[in-house]
């Protein structure tokens, strides 16, 4: 396929609609296209800060106001009274639990959602890395003085994984590390961040971003997020040895 027609589903590849397949084959061409990339680097960057101004929702300040003046002070209530207050106290109840369990839902899609335009950031990046090496102890030295934490890497030698290299990157204006490697012709991104960076984005190991895998677990107060168009065996590989370094 041409640029033109790449260009016309770039939207519903960032916003994660379009099939597997034609993602994952849109992903390959965004790694071999510069103009292409650029256009996709600048669509994240745009999603991103219009993200980052959202506001969340609040309720009517008035809404007490009106649930008082429903409420009739000094008068006995009767039994019929009663009996509504109380199945009105259970639907508040229930409508609060489900709020709550939607909402926990939407906040982690949110930050795996950021992840994976993270992700695609660094995919489309003339300079994906800011220090390009394949030596362990070069990368993780050069994030000392940048990160309120550490963290150790595997040795890779005799895998089928390369180190490509880091950089710094943020989430919820936290800073965490982003590590990227190769596996034959895809690249994965390893981001570390707090705990309390991400304290949403849920328990669940296993997970979906679009149309890349994830893969994420904690550690020593740090979370561990994997994440690329690999298969998950090849993702659950790496995140063993990553593990086993930790």
């Amino acid at each position: 396929m041409g640029c033109d027609t790449w260009n016309d589903k770039l939207d519903a590849y960032f916003d994660g609609e379009l099939p597997v397949e034609q993602a994952r084959s849109l992903a390959q061409h965004l790694r071999g296209c510069s103009a292409c990339s650029a256009d996709g680097l600048a669509r994240v960057q745009q999603k991103l800060s219009v993200r980052a101004a959202a506001q969340r929702f609040t309720p009517d300040p008035a809404f007490r106001s009106r649930i008082e003046k429903m409420i009739k002070p000094g008068t006995q209530p009767s039994r019929v009274g009663r009996w509504l207050a109380i199945l009105a106290s259970a639907a508040v109840l229930i409508l609060a639990t489900v709020f709550i369990v939607r909402s926990q839902g939407r906040a982690q899609q949110q930050v795996l959602g950021e992840l994976a335009d993270l992700h695609v950031a660094t995919l489309a990046s003339s300079n994906p890395v800011d220090v390009v090496s394949t030596d362990r102890h070069t990368v993780k030295p050069w994030f000392e003085g940048k990160l309120p934490f550490t963290f150790n890497l595997p040795d890779l030698q005799g895998t089928a994984f390369t180190l490509v290299g880091g950089r710094v990157a943020y989430l919820n204006r936290s800073p965490g590390g982003e590590m990227l490697f190769r596996i034959r012709q895809h690249q994965v991104s390893l981001f570390i961040f707090q705990d309390r960076a991400v304290r949403d984005s849920g328990g669940s190991e296993r997970q979906t971003a679009f149309s890349f895998n994830v893969i994420s677990w904690n550690h020593n107060g740090l979370r561990y997020f994997l994440i690329g168009d690999v298969g998950s065996e090849d993702l659950k590989a790496l995140s063993e040895l990553l593990r086993s370094a930790g």
